[in-house]
């Protein structure tokens, strides 16, 4: 409990933090006032500068982190997460694809289809008949086809004008540039409601740690359950790359981190952990990036891999001493 606190503590305090400083960095009385009357310079960055990005940062790792810990509950293993296993990738394949070809479909819409693709062509590739499949070839077929999406959304922003293309390549990058109130009661809105739904398989999801055979005895079928968690993780992660792109390492990181700080140990209390921490780490990434250098505003991306290359080195070092890779 202690530690659960302290997680939301710390959501609060970097939000704020994210509120106060930038470019131009602003007192808490200026925010104060700007909340309170509605009027000046805090209202500015309340309602148009900041706030919606602040908004759309905590949904985005919200949803990442949490579809993370999902996918690392479902595989019992820490490197099982939507970036690894390419599903973010197609996502962004996905809304690349829709620009370059003008197809009018909402971006979560796009995403969802994109990262549902990649993830059925990764299950069929790593599928094996009459046996299970190992967590670690979902995740080396995972990281082949997501190299695989993201070159073919490299070759579609060739299609695009200059200024497109730049822009593109920003957000594939992973962006949080220009969010505004709409984008982000549409990730807090489809987060929601994937939530909800993921919360809903929390007892299944713990039992299905207990082993296929076990879940199968205890009345969980195990491979229908498998496809239906697995669907609902990766509609979270597409949530989360409709309104900011595909951020690197956020759901790899989150959901340990989140377990650690606060001892969560049943799988709903992991969830929602690696929820809280995802929505820290890119609040804290996206401060990082539009505060580190002066004149210049980073991408939250860039922010995140410098943060996660140096931990997904960690955690592979750690496998390969357990002996799992």
């Amino acid at each position: 409990m202690r530690g659960a606190a302290s997680l939301a503590l710390l959501l609060v305090l970097a939000s704020v933090a994210a509120l106060l400083h930038g470019q131009i960095d602003a007192a808490p009385s200026v925010l104060w006032q700007g909340l309170v009357t509605g009027e000046g310079p805090g209202a500015l960055i309340l309602d148009t500068i900041r706030g919606p990005r602040v908004a759309t940062a905590l949904g985005a790792g919200a949803v990442l982190g949490l579809s993370g810990t999902i996918f690392q509950t479902l595989f019992r293993n820490p490197l099982a997460a939507p970036d690894l296993l390419g599903f973010n990738a197609g996502a962004g394949l996905a809304i690349i694809a829709g620009i370059a070809f003008g197809i009018a479909l909402p971006a979560p819409v796009l995403a969802a289809i994109g990262g549902l693709a990649v993830a059925g062509v990764v299950g069929a590739l790593a599928w094996r008949r009459g046996s299970g499949t190992p967590a670690l070839t979902i995740i080396l077929v995972g990281l082949g086809t997501g190299f695989t999406a993201t070159a073919l959304a490299t070759f579609l922003m060739t299609l695009l004008p200059g200024t497109a293309a730049a822009e593109a390549q920003r957000w594939l990058t992973g962006s949080l540039a220009a969010r505004n109130w709409a984008h982000a009661a549409q990730v807090w809105g489809f987060g929601m409601a994937l939530t909800l739904l993921a919360f809903s398989q929390a007892r299944p999801l713990m039992v299905m740690e207990l082993g296929g055979e076990l879940a199968t005895g205890l009345g969980v079928r195990a491979e229908p359950a498998r496809w239906r968690i697995s669907g609902i993780a990766v509609l979270l992660a597409a949530a989360g790359v409709a309104v900011a792109g595909p951020v690197p390492f956020v759901a790899l990181m989150a959901g340990p981190f989140g377990a650690r700080m606060t001892g969560a140990r049943s799988p709903a209390a992991r969830m929602a952990a690696g929820a809280a921490a995802g929505a820290l780490i890119v609040v804290l990434a996206d401060l990082l990036a539009r505060a580190s250098v002066p004149g210049l505003q980073l991408p939250v991306g860039v922010a995140t891999g410098l943060l996660g290359a140096p931990y997904l080195l960690w955690r592979l070092s750690r496998e390969m001493d357990k002996g799992d890779l």
